[in-house]
């Protein structure tokens, strides 16, 4: 699992092991989520110049709420509360 920049109001990670593959998360933030070589999901590194991602917090969202095995996890940065699932 690895986190979202710091610019995020989330914190994202990947259950890599509840991930089949559908790549949702992909088809929807394709500059946050990629398929790895064994075809998981993961989080890319954001921009490294503005250490952002195009995508915005609510499309970060959609993307994890896209996911039919929940495998995206979502958290408030500034809590630590699991916001999904």
């Amino acid at each position: 699992m690895r986190n979202s920049s710091s610019t995020s109001k989330y914190i994202i990670e990947v259950d890599r092991s509840k991930c089949i593959s559908v790549a949702n998360c992909v088809a929807i933030a394709g500059d946050v989520f990629e398929l790895d070589g064994e075809q998981i999901a993961i989080i890319k590194e954001p921009d490294p110049k503005t250490k952002t991602y195009t995508s915005d917090d609510d499309t970060i969202m959609l993307a994890a709420r896209s996911c039919p095995t929940q495998a995206i996890i979502i958290k408030d940065r500034e809590t630590g509360q699991q916001l999904f699932p």
